[in-house]
């Protein structure tokens, strides 16, 4: 049995998870949702599939390689709300305190990460899962690299293989 390697797309998955649940606040004040949700996923995630091996990638910037070559890339995107923003932090500090590695690369999109990582790990012998909520990734699937998109919010996975891509 091949080992498996999950790399979760941070970017999508904190967005989702800021969206599927109404503003929660710490008694500080500071906001919560999206890094109890996210926490929540990440959990079900560890007990039902037990990785072998898993990092978060996560969007470096507004700015990639991309824009240079179409500057109106992603033009009309609405900007981030504050109160996403500010858990962005909260997502790093949790990470690191998991012991999660979180990676973030300036120049490009959480995307890119995702498929580097998945395909080396699948060249190395590992069975590769990306997470995530963005579609783009299906283009990922193949023998041994499998996508688990998220549906209904983020409580539940629906898996891609090449089958179900068909």
């Amino acid at each position: 049995m091949k080992k498996k390697f999950f790399v979760l797309d941070g970017s999508s998955l904190l967005y989702r998870a800021f969206y599927a649940l109404p503003l929660l606040e710490s008694q500080s004040g500071e906001f919560t949702n999206a890094i109890y949700g996210f926490s929540n996923m990440l959990v079900k995630l560890l007990v039902e599939w037990q990785p072998d091996a898993l990092v978060i990638a996560f969007d470096k910037g507004k700015k990639t390689f991309r824009n240079k070559l179409f500057p109106e890339y992603k033009g009309t995107r609405k900007p981030t709300p504050p109160e996403l923003l500010s858990q962005i932090p909260i997502l790093h500090e949790m990470a690191a305190a998991w012991g999660i590695p979180f990676i973030e690369m300036a120049g490009y999109e959480a995307d890119d990460i995702i498929g580097t990582l998945a395909n080396r790990a699948v060249m190395n012998g590992y069975e590769a899962f990306a997470v995530t909520g963005d579609k783009d990734a299906l283009q990922l699937v193949k023998p041994d690299l499998k996508v688990l998109f998220t549906k209904k919010g983020i409580s539940e996975l629906k898996i891609y293989d090449e089958e179900a891509f068909r």
